[in-house]
Formats: C-alpha cells, structure tokens, sequence
C-alpha cells in the first residue's frame, strides 16, 4: 500500500474516532447554580420586581401545600379500602391529576415571574404547612378528612395571596390562584364532603312503610 493511501486510511480513521468521542455522553458534570432559589432574574414582564418577589414567595407556598396535597391523594387513591373503595380510587386519582395541573401552573407562573420553583420532595416537606399523615393506611373517612383539611389549608392561603397579588398589580398571579386555585379546590371539596354525610341506601322508616304496603 503507498503512503498516501496509508495516510489517507489514517486520518478517516482518526475522523471516525473524533465523530465517536462527539457522540459520547458527557458524565458527572458539576457546575454553579445558574440562579440560587430566593433570587430573581427579571424578565420583561412590565412588573415591578417587588411585585414578583412578593408574589414568587406566595405561590412557592401555594406551591408546597398543592404538591403535598397532590401527593396525599396519591397515597390514599392507592391504600384506601372499605364499600366504597372503587369509587374513592377513581375520585382519588382524579383529583390527583387535576392537582398535578395546577402544581404545573403555579411552577411555571414562579418561573415567569423570574423566580426558582421549589421542586424537590425534601424542600416540599420543609415548606408546606399541611400536616403529614402516618405511612399506613387509615380508614376511608378519615382520608376524606385529612383531604379536606389541606384544601381548607390551601384556599385560606390563596384568598390572602390572591388579593395580595391585585394589590401590588400583579393581575395574572390573582387570575391564576382566583381561576385555577381557588375554583378546583373548591370543586374538589364539594367532591370529597358529599362522602361524608350520613346518608343510608335505604332510610330505615321507608323501608318499613314499603314492606308493609306489599
């Protein structure tokens, strides 16, 4: 083989090796946080940077409690038990969606407004004020109630933050914990508490009265 050939083997060879080290995943990379949590970096939004600080503090609040509530729904959705046990999983996991949507939401209405979203399970339990239930299962009431209480927790809060937000002018904040908050925590209340009344099937006295007549 001439040299030329040789030296033309070489370099596609070295070309292909090149090509191969380009296409390897770079591992264990370690850098700076590009924007630490409690920092903001403005974006061109026409609002004021307190405003945004104001509301990203609020809504990352907001944003713990949903991911707590989120989860707590997961849990029961998975160990609830009892009669009612097909309808409860369904309604659960439902809810757990729809929770997840708004946990969405508010993450990215944080992002926008230049802030950091509290994102992981250990911030999340550091942050939300809805208690932690035991790691085993309870009865069906007593979930519903849990559920109930965590809502109560995240309305009370929302109604604070969303007139905080008109007053310091930041209108989609307010639209987002008055539209989407407030509303599908509402809905899911009345969802849950209808389980909750002392309803029989059958009322006992209707019951007699239609033996009776036959």
């Amino acid at each position: 083989m001439s040299t030329k050939k040789r030296e033309v083997g070489t370099t596609r060879i070295n070309q292909l090796e090149e090509g191969a080290q380009r296409a390897k995943p770079i591992l264990h990379q370690h850098a700076k946080e590009i924007q630490p949590y409690g920092k903001i970096a403005k974006l061109s939004i026409a609002l004021d940077e307190t405003a945004c600080e104001s509301s990203i503090n609020n809504l990352n609040q907001v944003l713990a409690d949903t991911m707590t509530l989120r989860d707590m729904y997961k849990k029961h959705h998975w160990q609830v038990a009892g009669a009612t046990f097909y309808q409860l999983h369904l309604l659960f996991d439902k809810h757990h969606g729809e929770q997840d949507e708004l946990v969405d939401s508010i993450a990215e209405r944080i992002q926008l407004l230049g802030g950091v979203s509290i994102a992981m399970a250990a911030d999340v339990a550091e942050t939300t004020i809805i208690p932690r239930p035991p790691r085993g299962r309870e009865e069906a009431p007593v979930q519903i109630s849990r559920l109930l209480e965590a809502h109560e927790f995240i309305l009370k809060e929302a109604r604070t933050m969303a007139r905080e937000a008109s007053e310091v002018g930041d209108d989609g904040t307010n639209d987002l914990l008055v539209s989407e908050v407030i509303r599908d925590n509402e809905l899911q209340v009345w969802f849950l508490s209808e389980h909750l009344v002392a309803m029989p099937l059958s009322h006992p006295e209707q019951a007699k009265t239609a033996s009776s007549g036959s």
